[in-house]
């Protein structure tokens, strides 16, 4: 397309705020118009970004300006909002996860291929320089052939600063399925597919206290494993640890290493576009200076926009999007069966970014 792609946003929550922010960087694309079950919502955003409000998702999807929709529902709703979508024509980006499991997804995403058009999924904090920095490492050898990774994220949950902090203990949500998405796609990314997993998981509650907001105090039941420590093993041959919680107190960072013959790669947390990227090896430690952008959401859906104009596939498309979710269900499948599970789907590792493409000047 010869113009920028006019972006639709439906969801006006917490995280609305920072791609309603950021994507006027990307010249590819050009808000245009944001909806909300609450219209206030929608107004008040709407009001703030200098862009419309459409009454309702067919009043949005009706609009011959919005192109690709930017789809920030709650997870639950992921996979519906997004069907509706594509029946409507539009391309769709949208926030992580993909759907609640690879089942729900399918429907929608064979709707998109009989269609022509494009899905993409959060994350996309992969894009950013530190994490390309650690790809570039990795494919220069510099740690040898890889053998091993870990990564981990412990928390206590998030009621403690998330006034609806309850749909993270539903279906479609807890540790693995909100945090998880951001460090096996991290995994994907640097070491390819995963061809099968096994985990423990458990739940340290059966309900939770939310503490801020107009809802303190109110509790709600917890669905979902809230600790899992799965074991990955990848078609490359490495193998990876995987810890995510939501029952852990712990003030130690996010973790994500990749063990090689000849060294170690020490990689920024995947929950952040740039960080902190040293390399061991030899004997000596190497600090990298990476560039520091700050938040850059929207890149995917900037990447997707892009896509779209020339006609390849997006780096945080579907396909990467599916095959993270069906290891997610296959962790959960794996703690509740307590056996190895097999992962059917393959997906290449995204192209690394270059300096040369356009969509990204800002």
């Amino acid at each position: 397309m010869s113009r920028p792609l006019g972006v639709g946003v439906v969801g006006c929550g917490v995280i609305s705020q920072s791609y309603l922010t950021h994507l006027p960087r990307y010249p590819g694309v050009r808000l245009v118009a944001v909806t909300d079950l609450v219209p206030e919502r929608a107004a008040v955003a709407a009001a703030r970004h200098g862009i419309g409000a459409a009454s309702d998702l067919e009043a949005l999807l009706g609009r011959d300006d919005v192109d690709v929709v930017c789809n920030l529902t709650l997870p639950q709703a992921h996979a519906e909002v997004t069907q509706r979508c594509v029946e409507a024509g539009k391309h769709v980006y949208g926030e992580k996860p993909l759907a609640t499991s690879a089942l729900e997804a399918a429907p929608m995403l064979a709707e998109a291929r009989a269609s022509s058009l494009l899905v993409g999924c959060a994350p996309d904090t992969f894009l950013g320089p530190a994490h390309q920095l650690s790809r570039r490492l990795l494919d220069e050898g510099r740690i040898g052939e890889p053998v091993a990774a870990t990564a981990s994220w412990l928390s206590r949950g998030h009621e403690s600063w998330h006034p609806d902090a309850d749909y993270y203990y539903r279906s479609g949500a807890g540790p693995l399925f909100d945090m998880g998405p951001y460090y096996l796609t991290a995994l994907v990314n640097l070491l390819g597919p995963i061809s099968r997993v096994s985990a423990v998981t458990s739940a340290a509650w059966t309900k939770r206290t939310l503490e801020v907001g107009p809802r303190a105090g109110q509790t709600c039941p917890v669905e979902v494993p809230t600790h899992v420590s799965g074991l990955l093993q990848f078609a490359g041959g490495a193998a990876a640890t995987v810890h995510l919680s939501f029952d852990i107190s712990s003030d130690l960072p996010p973790r994500l290493e990749v063990y090689g013959t000849e060294g170690t790669l020490f990689c920024p947390d995947p929950n952040q576009f740039d960080g902190d990227v040293a390399l061991y090896a030899a004997g000596e430690r190497t600090d990298f200076e990476a560039g520091r952008t700050g938040d850059q959401r929207g890149i995917g859906l900037a990447d997707l926009a892009d896509a779209v104009s020339t006609g390849r596939q997006p780096r945080a498309g579907a396909a990467l999007a599916l095959h993270v979710l069906e290891v997610m269900d296959a962790l959960h499948q794996a703690g509740d069966d307590q056996r190895v599970v097999e992962i059917a789907s393959r997906v290449e590792r995204p192209a690394l970014l270059s300096p040369d493409e356009s969509w990204l000047a800002t």
